[in-house]
């Protein structure tokens, strides 16, 4: 059989979100993750992963989705801004490595950072993912800015509660996450990683923060609302 056309790098894709992306995506994949021991953060891990995936395919495109699920108040003991550092770290590293490797090569390529619901709207006690989430979708739309005329597109998505196995063994809490959102469940991995998918496929779409959310984002909870006959 022939060898895969393109190749692509996949950040915390050792399970849950980042595994069902690996699966999806059409090409051969390179899977970073710290339950493998290499650190997304670190720009040489990444180099390598870039230098594993070109090896097979080129490579076209990258995925940020490893993230540091760790909440704490800004009054508390804890060291905030290192908290918020490492979650911004890990797509800040992917986007410089895999800008500076289109650049070398001469071609233009796709990049998805996956974000949160929280970045518009913050669940309280989880400031540094929320800040950090915000941030990155600065860095989205910066990065689509800066390298759109090499042909290097950026794009996020902003999930709402998606099932994973964390969410799997809290019925009561998915439940209640549920009634968040106006389809009245949460989201499945392979539904984000379907729109992943597509948005690393060749096309016009860059800077754009797509919320994958069940319309989560567009509701307005209401004490006075009720519901429809």
């Amino acid at each position: 059989m022939p060898g895969p056309e393109r190749s692509f790098v996949v950040t915390g894709g050792a399970g849950g979100i980042g595994r069902a992306i690996a699966a999806r995506l059409d090409g051969h994949v390179v899977v970073l993750d710290l339950a493998q021991g290499e650190d997304a953060a670190d720009e040489g891990v990444a180099a390598d992963a870039v230098a594993r995936a070109e090896a097979v395919a080129p490579l076209a495109g990258w995925v940020n989705n490893a993230a540091v699920f760790q909440d704490a108040w800004l009054h508390s003991e804890e060291d905030v801004l290192d908290l918020i550092t490492a979650n911004l770290a890990l797509a800040v590293t992917g986007c410089r490595v895999a800008v500076r490797h289109w650049l070398d090569a001469g071609r233009g390529g796709a990049i998805v950072n996956v974000s949160s619901h929280q970045s518009a709207r913050p669940v309280r006690g989880a400031l540094p993912y929320a800040v950090a989430k915000a941030a990155i979708e600065g860095l989205t739309r910066a990065v689509a800015v800066d390298y759109g005329p090499a042909g290097i597109r950026c794009n996020a998505v902003a999930l709402g509660s998606i099932a994973t196995e964390r969410s799997d063994a809290k019925p009561d809490l998915v439940e209640a996450m549920a009634a968040l959102h106006p389809l009245g469940r949460i989201g499945t991995a392979e539904e984000v990683a379907d729109v992943v998918a597509l948005l690393l496929e060749p096309g016009f779409v860059s800077g754009a923060i797509i919320p994958v959310d069940g319309g989560r984002s567009a509701l307005g909870q209401d004490p006075e609302s009720r519901r429809l006959p």
